[in-house]
């Protein structure tokens, strides 16, 4: 019954007639009744949750009270590989360097005690690794508190494993442990493409404004030019790539270094990459623009309507380091349509407007002014979207 996952509890019974109550369970003279099986059944979301695991380099321990025959059986059923069982005896006779090496390789533990635990997870901290604790007991308190991180479990946990932790778990199931690292690599994600759009776009914009002063040109932005692109960028990093979906691979990238930079070199590399482009190819119209004898303010709209598209161009690649951009146009986001359309309405306005179009000094666009500012995003968006694949790695590591 061991072998099968449950746990076996021996019954007897006795009788006493005697004047004195013996002092101990053991002067009694028991009969021997039998045994009976405990299922205590693994949840159905154990087995996919063990997988995403194993899938994102996350390595799952199993410490348990149960006989070894029980444990290892259960460890079988939830997906763990095939391995050695130490128990908590053989765990008292070895000392802290060895059961440092033996935690290197050992999945399951059996007839642990509670201050084994703590020893366990000492053990693995001192290996280098990030441990996640869980536990519902008040015996659990001391391995929970010395984890990284302690999981208390909400439902069945006593109170002191839920003070001792540093979340709780509301309905007790490994699987939304799972789903937190899901939801933090998600999060983690977003942020990292933030940070590489906001730092990317600034560089055409700041570009653009020095570029007059220092070569005597017609001046180009306004403060109502400023705004409009401000009120582009806020709401982009704020809501749309906040609400931007997992990757497909994000559970099966493996865990990041603990002290890896949010933002790395070759993410800072990347966004000025794409900066310098977006700047190069906007201010070449610019320029040429200027040099082919067009009115100063219809320069000015043709340039800051390229500029406004090679920055949703910008937008688009920066959805995903990890797929291509067909990919990530298959990921739904609302607010990253919502944005576009409001941006595209308003730049409309300053077209078809009279008073619009003299609030931002704007001249008028012809259509083959409007398919140049159009082609300036898709050959943004085309080429840092060949240059991605080359520098895929070194922007996940």
């Amino acid at each position: 019954m061991a072998s099968a996952g449950l746990r076996v509890l021996g019954v007897a019974r006795t009788r006493y007639a005697g004047p004195k109550w013996p002092a101990l369970p053991c002067e009694f003279t028991f009969e021997f009744l039998g045994l009976t099986g405990l299922a205590d059944p693994l949840r159905p979301s154990v087995i996919e949750a063990m997988r995403e695991c194993r899938s994102a380099g996350i390595r799952a321990v199993m410490i348990t009270g149960d006989y070894p025959a029980t444990a290892n059986a259960i460890a079988r059923q939830a997906g763990f590989k095939p391995g050695e069982v130490i128990t908590g005896e053989e765990l008292a006779k070895l000392d802290d360097a060895e059961v440092a090496r033996r935690t290197k390789t050992t999945s399951v533990f059996a007839r642990i005690m509670p201050e084994q635990k703590l020893r366990i997870v000492n053990a693995h901290k001192g290996n280098g690794e990030i441990v996640a604790m869980t536990g519902d007991g008040v015996n659990d308190a001391p391995s929970l508190r010395a984890a990284h991180i302690g999981i208390a479990m909400g439902g069945r946990g006593t109170d002191v494993a839920r003070e001792a932790s540093a979340i709780v778990l509301l309905d007790d199931d490994f699987g939304s442990i799972v789903k937190a690292i899901r939801l933090g690599r998600r999060i983690y994600d977003n942020l990292r493409k933030a940070m590489s759009f906001i730092f990317a776009v600034h560089v055409p914009i700041a570009g653009l404004a020095l570029l007059p002063l220092l070569f005597g040109l017609p001046i180009l932005f306004g403060p109502i030019h400023i705004a409009f692109l401000e009120m582009v960028i806020d709401p982009v990093c704020s809501l749309v790539f906040e609400a931007e979906t997992e990757e497909d691979d994000i559970m099966e990238r493996p865990p990041r270094a603990a002290d890896t930079p949010l933002f790395s070199g070759a993410l800072i590399a990347w966004s000025l990459l794409q900066g310098v482009l977006a700047f190069a190819l906007v201010a070449a119209i610019f320029v040429v623009a200027l040099r082919s004898g067009m009115p100063e303010q219809e320069v000015r709209a043709l340039t800051f309507f390229s500029l406004v598209v090679t920055i949703v161009g910008l937008i688009l690649v920066n959805r995903s380091f990890s797929a291509s951009l067909l990919t990530a146009l298959r990921r739904p986001n609302p607010t990253l349509v919502a944005v576009l359309a409001a941006v595209t309405a308003i730049l409309s306005l300053t077209l078809l407007w009279p008073s619009a179009s003299k609030l931002f000094a704007f001249g008028p666009l012809h259509t083959d002014d409007l398919a140049l500012t159009l082609g300036a995003g898709i050959i943004v968006l085309v080429c840092l979207e060949m240059l991605k694949p080359l520098l895929r790695s070194r922007l996940q590591s």
